[in-house]
């Protein structure tokens, strides 16, 4: 089965999503199969969460561990319903951390 890569329209899809969200203090970076929304400093970047990409347009929602590591969900689907599900069922992962 091909892997699809998160290319840059899905990159800045989901920065327009974000931004219309009012969720300014977040960016979207691009790493292979991911989208990575982090915010901070861009040398030391603090991660909220990030997209898997599974299929066409099916995504996976993983969240970063106290480890530095990344925890898979149960989350699936199309990412906007997925930043949907993130901002009612976990909205801490996408407020400001400063």
């Amino acid at each position: 089965m091909p892997k699809h890569i998160a290319d840059e329209l899905q990159a800045r899809s989901l920065a327009d999503l974000l931004r219309r969200k009012e969720l300014n203090h977040l960016r979207v970076r691009r790493h292979g199969l991911l989208l990575v929304v982090e915010s901070g400093p861009d040398g030391d970047p603090i991660p909220h969460l990030r997209f898997r990409r599974l299929g066409a347009h099916i995504w996976q929602v993983e969240m970063p561990t106290h480890s530095d590591g990344w925890e898979v969900t149960p989350f699936r689907g199309p990412i906007e319903k997925l930043l949907d599900s993130m901002l009612t069922e976990a909205p801490w992962t996408l407020a400001p951390l400063e």
